[in-house]
């Protein structure tokens, strides 16, 4: 297995080399030059896996044994020993035909440990092999950066930057980042939004004099390991179904804003796994609701919602996605990639769009609608979802096919972490010990205005320069 740039100018590599290339070198996403399949005799033998064992299968068919199967093992043993569930990511039944597949049961309760974890135990693995300092940059609107901290902080040889756009995520997950106190750790709050963010996240990638003098690496879902490692759990939720629930396939309602999430689910379905339908959920932020719905693919203004993970405009897998679209043409990618930046949007054809309509449905959540999905679940089912899980819930009602088998629909983070949304419809709950700690610890961050050379100068003031 080889790994190529969606633009073409990157020559093949081998897994380690993709894992800490990160963003391809021509300003492009890596992605492997060929997808395996899994046969459903295949999926029959592993539907008695434990989570663990099953990410282990789906690895070795990307690792090329660069990392022997035994270090390959232990690596995913201990990325998942700290997550509450024994079943890593339970499947909770709320009617004969929807599922809620809980994946915030990692350190920080959302779902990014659950490929953070993983890529935090791999980075620390390649530096110890390869002698090597790590430094790790990424952005967040909210939740990568809690979890990519947590999946690193006090290791050996690791450093680690997040930028995270100031006043603009949940009070929990300020907290998760601003309180943790190791040196390897720094946080910038940046006086802009997420996408502001990201922007500067993917210049400094692209500088490459600059990237290879700091030995950057991405923690972000330009990571092609993150885009696999998220893939994982949804070969787990098919097989998690009974025979009779998924003898149809299935289909999954999934919330995104920066098109990772789904993108995960498009990648299992090209590898075998029966899904029927894959529903995009988007707040009010909803660039990818229009782009599935009318083809027209175009940031407009920002909107602070009750679901700030998906408060995002300019979605990086967004282009993962195009690659396959266009027939794995990287010259058509990086000829509509470059009509995007100049011309600040991109259109489809009619055609164009009912092809797309054929791979994901799309809904856009409001902020009311949102709310509304907390209260009506909570009194339906005594279930409470967080507002990025609503999100999903409201998208399955809205846009799901009911008679087309069995839903599942993500839930991507605890409701303690987005209290201030829960509230506004007065309901209280408990926070788990670990989040209610939070409260009482000194906060570490530095605020920064969203000025390129004012954050360069931060980073080049904390990383180590690799030699």
């Amino acid at each position: 297995m080889k790994y190529i740039s969606t633009r073409g100018n990157v020559a093949p590599i081998g897994f380690i080399d993709m894992f800490l290339m990160g963003l391809g070198e021509d300003g492009g996403l890596i992605v492997p030059e060929s997808i395996p399949t899994v046969s459903g005799k295949q999926l029959d033998q592993w539907a008695k896996l434990s989570y663990q064992e099953l990410m282990f299968e789906i690895f070795s068919l990307y690792t090329n044994d660069e990392i022997p199967a035994d270090d390959l093992k232990r690596l995913i043993q201990e990325s998942y020993a700290g997550f509450t569930s024994p079943d890593v990511l339970p499947l909770t039944t709320l009617n004969d035909s929807l599922h809620v597949l809980e994946l915030f049961h990692g350190p920080t309760f959302a779902f990014k440990d659950v490929a953070l974890s993983f890529m935090g135990n791999l980075y620390a693995y390649v530096a110890k092999k390869q002698n090597q300092v790590i430094n790790i940059l990424g952005a967040t609107s909210g939740d990568t950066g809690a979890s990519a901290i947590s999946s690193v902080r006090g290791k050996e040889g690791i450093q680690i930057c997040i930028l995270h756009p100031n006043g603009k995520v949940s009070r929990v997950q300020e907290l998760q980042m601003t309180t943790v106190q190791d040196d390897n750790v720094l946080n910038l709050a940046v006086n802009g939004n997420f996408d502001d963010c990201q922007q500067v996240i993917k210049e400094l990638f692209a500088d490459i004099p600059f990237k290879s003098k700091y030995h950057l690496r991405a923690i972000n879902s330009i990571n092609f390991v993150r885009i696999l490692a998220q893939s994982v759990y949804y070969f787990y939720a098919y097989l998690k179904l009974s025979e009779k629930a998924r003898e149809n396939g299935v289909n999954f309602s999934i919330p995104t804003g920066n098109f990772g999430n789904i993108f995960s689910g498009y990648l299992a379905k090209k590898m075998g796994v029966p899904i029927k339908q894959l529903v995009l959920a988007t707040n009010e932020n909803n660039i990818l609701e229009r782009f599935i719905r009318e083809g027209v693919y175009k940031p407009e203004g920002f909107r602070s919602t009750h679901s700030p993970s998906m408060d995002i405009q300019i979605a990086s897998n967004f282009e993962r996605y195009l690659y396959y679209f266009v027939g794995e043409d990287a010259v058509a990618v990086t000829a509509r990639m470059e009509k995007f930046k100049q011309e600040g949007q991109l259109t489809f054809t009619e055609a164009e769009v009912a092809r797309i309509q054929q791979d994901i449905t799309a809904y856009s959540v409001g902020n009311e609608e949102c709310l509304n999905t907390i209260r009506t679940y909570q009194e339906r089912y005594g279930y409470l979802l967080d507002p990025h899980s609503a999100c999903g819930i409201a998208a399955y009602e809205g846009a799901g096919r009911k008679d087309d088998g069995a839903f599942v629909s993500l839930a991507t983070a605890h409701p303690a972490k987005f209290d201030e949304a829960i509230r506004l419809i007065g309901i209280e709950q408990q926070f788990p010990e670990r989040i209610q700690e939070l409260f009482d610890k000194p906060q570490q961050q530095v605020i920064v205005d969203n000025v390129k050379a004012d954050i360069v100068a931060r980073l080049e003031g904390f990383y180590r320069v690799y030699q």
